[in-house]
């Protein structure tokens, strides 16, 4: 394929988002050539037209590029060319077939969008440099992806790193998935409003109230941020990685997170040899999915597809 005349060969992230659409060019060393972010509304397969549209954009200023990868929620699909389940939303995204849809010459690896983000934070982010590192996006839930020994961990359906679902409290009623008192429930922005017995609806509001003195906001938050704590150090010993990245909305709250959070895993952790894990902030933002696509689809090129090799 070739790319407009006197312009540089370049790969194209996308990542399709819950309400954004953003994609990332970038050339094989990762740097970036240009970048966008573009609203949409989940109906009538917008967010599909949207991403046609801008795929024939750059085509047109830079010609196609060298390869794509896309990433969505949802499971992909054994052979990376779609996503194979994804209920209650974005309704005609599951089996669309993105190279046939874009009319690209090669395959599209689509990837699952916190697998994306991990692998766009361990190639040009916080992660960087690490071989075993899991992350978890807080935020309305919690998602979640690994690396073990320098490869994204996917599983046998796509499940691994749907790390909110694991189990905190199994006597609490059970989560959109079936799990019972998951780490989502404990500390998702969905279920603040029942925790919180209707007063707070964004986590943000809680932990400016936390900050400022309100005993019951404080021990709410403290209380959930304990609960992110036990889950991490359950992973941890499940895991046993070199970082954990926390990224999403819920870890903009900074000091007011971080500093509970290494308070109280320092008093549950496992530290062999006193050696612990360190807890980082994402530094992608909400381009760490377009970064991890981008980044799949230079792997691509050298046959790394349904093993990810970081």
């Amino acid at each position: 394929m070739n790319t407009a005349s006197g312009t540089e060969p370049y790969f194209l992230g996308i990542d399709l988002g819950g309400s954004r659409i953003k994609t990332v060019a970038v050339n094989a060393v990762g740097q970036t050539l240009e970048q966008e972010s573009i609203p949409f509304e989940d109906r009538e397969m917008e967010w599909a037209g949207r991403i046609q549209e801008m795929v024939l954009d750059l085509r047109m200023r830079r010609g196609w590029p060298v390869a794509i990868g896309l990433s969505a929620p949802g499971l992909a699909a054994r052979d990376a060319r779609s996503i194979m389940h994804m209920p209650g939303r974005l309704r005609g995204l599951e089996g669309l077939d993105w190279q046939q849809y874009l009319g690209f010459p090669k395959p599209i690896f689509v990837l699952n969008d916190a697998h994306s983000a991990l692998l766009g934070e361990a190639w040009i982010g916080a992660a960087q440099g690490l071989e075993n590192v899991f992350m978890l996006t807080l935020g309305t839930g919690v998602g979640g992806a690994a690396i073990v020994d320098g490869h994204l961990l996917r599983g046998h359906l796509g499940r691994a790193g749907h790390l909110g679902h694991i189990t905190l409290d199994s006597s609490a009623k059970n989560d959109d998935v079936g799990t019972p008192g998951s780490l989502e429930m404990a500390i998702g922005n969905k279920t603040l409003r029942e925790r919180s017995q209707g007063r707070y609806t964004s986590t943000e509001a809680l932990v400016r109230d936390a900050r400022h003195g309100d005993l019951p906001a404080k021990a709410l938050w403290q209380d959930s941020v304990r609960s992110l704590a036990i889950g991490i150090n359950s992973l941890i010993n499940v895991l046993d990685p070199e970082a954990v990245i926390l990224g999403g909305g819920i870890a903009q709250a900074g000091p007011d997170l971080f500093e509970w959070l290494t308070e109280t895993l320092q008093r549950h952790e496992w530290c062999p040899a006193g050696l612990g894990v360190r807890i980082l902030p994402a530094s992608l933002g909400d381009l760490a999915g377009a970064y991890g696509a981008a980044r799949q689809a230079i792997l691509s090129q050298s046959g790394n597809v349904g093993t990810v090799s970081c």
